[in-house]
């Protein structure tokens, strides 16, 4: 590693010594940019990486809202406005309880490439809550919700700052917000907002987006590597909405699908997971994933506990789909799948793989798809819901989906070349980090010392 580089890192670690997701999202992109740093002094002259590493702006504020109850409860909001070079900002809101400024910024962080390797003009953003939608009414999410965007909605705009879902946020999430924002504003900014309802400004395909991006993603890694999706066990940690939709489309690929997980546990079904199952309910009834074995007894729960290898990574696959949350798989985990001989991980949530398990799977030829690569479909839909805002008009699920595979295809391709140009054979991580980086980079020097 370049000197450069190492001194940037530990201004990080001294700047954010508490923000462990935060110095791991900032050591694992710096480390693979090595190659591009060393052939451009300027980065260093200009101060390059200490401004990339710092966000433009952070926002914290109090949410205070009314329960059921009549108590009022109190969460805290974030938006971390990362990158604007490229675009408006451009990024998910996640309500969860872990959510602290730490989670945000690496979200934020990731984003910055991710939006840049889709070749569409959005910076990198992201905010949230740790307010808990889980065992809330209808009524106490929508107060909430109104609660949240009447100090949001201050920072944000279809030029400046476009939020979308992310974990806790889906289509109703999104609706109150939009909802209170329209209210406030007295005017309708449909391109304010994505993941909108079909009703009022929202794209087709939109729902699909992440999955179906990673697994098109998926589709282009291993035929550069001359392998098929077809036939493939697979197992997918998850069964929201990223690991539901890319289960739909690994399975028109002709892979078989047989685990699901949530956070409790997982189910293994070995003639494969009844998706139609899986989203009554997750999207309908939004049960626990153990509920699936009323309608299919022959199918098995496994049980995660704490402090083991969830039980999902456990079960023996040729691809493994991580689409649940971040730092999801360890040194242990990594060498346990390898053990039961994985080819490919594919990873669908942010981050879900820590820097020692990404370490491994190279070293041990597993094909991996980098998230900020191979997630990118949700966001790069996004915008493509901005673009038909923009228009005024609706394009087709055919069309999206078309547009929405190509820019896939063209992200595994930049992954890919760049990977070919500075000798890092599949290393695919590295790859997606500097292809994304260069964008950002040549950007932020034409703009000047801002």
């Amino acid at each position: 590693m370049s000197n450069y580089i190492e001194s940037v890192l530990e201004t990080v670690k001294k700047k954010n010594p508490n923000e462990k997701e935060f110095i791991q999202a900032v050591s694992e992109v710096l480390e693979t940019l090595k190659p591009i740093v060393e052939r451009h002094s300027e980065y260093e002259a200009t101060a390059l990486l200490e401004r990339l590493v710092e966000p433009e702006r952070i926002i914290s504020f109090r949410v205070p809202w009314l329960d059921d109850n009549g108590k009022v409860q109190v969460n805290r909001g974030f938006r971390v406005q990362f990158n604007g070079s490229i675009g408006p900002y451009k990024g998910g809101l996640r309500f969860h309880p872990s959510v602290n400024q730490s989670i945000m910024k690496f979200l934020a962080f990731e984003q910055i490439f991710k939006n840049s390797l889709t070749g569409l003009p959005i910076g990198g953003g992201k905010g949230g809550s740790d307010f808990d939608p889980k065992g809330k009414s209808d009524n106490e999410i929508m107060r909430f919700c109104q609660s949240f965007m009447n100090e949001l909605q201050r920072h944000i705009g279809h030029d400046l700052d476009v939020p979308a879902g992310d974990i806790g946020v889906g289509g109703r999430e999104i609706g109150y917000l939009f909802g209170q924002y329209r209210k406030i504003k007295n005017a309708y900014e449909a391109g304010v907002l994505t993941g909108k309802g079909l009703e009022y400004g929202g794209s087709l395909a939109r729902k699909e987006a992440t999955g179906f991006g990673l697994m098109y993603y998926m589709r282009e890694m291993l035929k550069a590597n001359n392998i098929d999706m077809k036939g493939k066990v697979t197992t997918i940690s998850g069964s929201g909405n990223v690991a539901i939709y890319a289960a739909q489309k690994a399975t028109e690929m002709g892979a078989k699908v047989v685990a699901m997980s949530d956070s409790n546990g997982c189910v293994w079904d070995e003639n494969g997971i009844d998706l139609d199952e899986v989203k009554r309910l997750k999207e309908v009834e939004r049960l626990r994933i153990k509920e699936y074995l009323k309608k299919h007894p022959n199918a098995k729960y496994m049980e995660n506990k704490e402090g083991e290898t969830p039980a999902v990574y456990t079960i023996k696959a040729d691809v493994v789909l991580p689409c649940a949350t971040q730092n999801d798989i360890n040194l242990k985990t990594a060498e346990l799948m390898v053990k039961n001989g994985v080819i490919a991980v594919g990873e669908g949530a942010n981050m879900p793989t820590d820097i020692e398990a990404i370490n491994y799977f190279l070293k041990n030829n597993v094909l991996l798809a980098p998230a900020k690569a191979a997630n990118a479909g949700g966001v790069a839909t996004s915008a493509l819901e901005m673009s038909q805002n923009s228009m005024r008009l609706a394009w087709s699920f055919e069309e999206v989906d078309k547009k929405l595979d190509a820019i896939m295809t063209n992200i595994f391709k930049a992954c890919k070349e760049t990977a070919d140009e500075y000798g890092l054979g599949t290393n695919y991580v590295a790859g997606a980090n500097i292809a994304g980086f260069k964008k950002v980079a040549n950007a932020m020097m034409a703009q000047g010392v801002i």
